[in-house]
């Protein structure tokens, strides 16, 4: 679904001031897309498939030197491997609670409160505050 004319204004107003505020950080964004840094999603698949395929084939063969399936436990490393691999490789999310700069909400845009105000508040009653804002600043 597209975007209405108010939140493609949003948005470039959000991402003017993400170039203002830290162009480093919006040069790098730049680059990588979106989404941050890519997944190697076949070279992950691959490794766990391998990782699996060892681990069952391990325990299935007689091949157990001292009584010790080696083999699973190969397969158990490089489907540790694949996990790491994919927990390294994912985008970083925000921390929930961190003051963002960047957004118009934090320079006093629209008569919103800052984050700072809102500190003292519980998660819930800040969502309740920002789902009040949204509606009224629909047209």
């Amino acid at each position: 679904m597209p975007l209405s004319e108010h939140e493609q204004r949003m948005l470039k107003e959000i991402e003017s001031a993400l170039y203002a505020d830290d162009p480093k950080f919006a040069s790098s964004v730049r680059k990588t897309g979106a989404t941050g840094v890519r997944r190697p999603t076949g070279l992950v698949l691959g490794l766990g498939i391998l990782g699996l395929v060892l681990l069952v084939g391990g325990l299935a063969l007689d091949f157990k030197p001292g009584g010790f399936p080696i083999i699973s436990l190969l397969g158990f490393l490089v489907m540790f491997a694949a996990g790491v691999l994919v927990l390294r490789s994912s985008p970083s999310t925000s921390i929930p609670g961190t003051k963002k700069s960047g957004s118009p909400r934090a320079r006093g845009g629209g008569g919103a409160a800052t984050p700072s105000s809102n500190s003292g508040k519980s998660y819930s009653a800040r969502m309740e505050d920002r789902f009040r804002r949204r509606f009224e600043q629909e047209p």
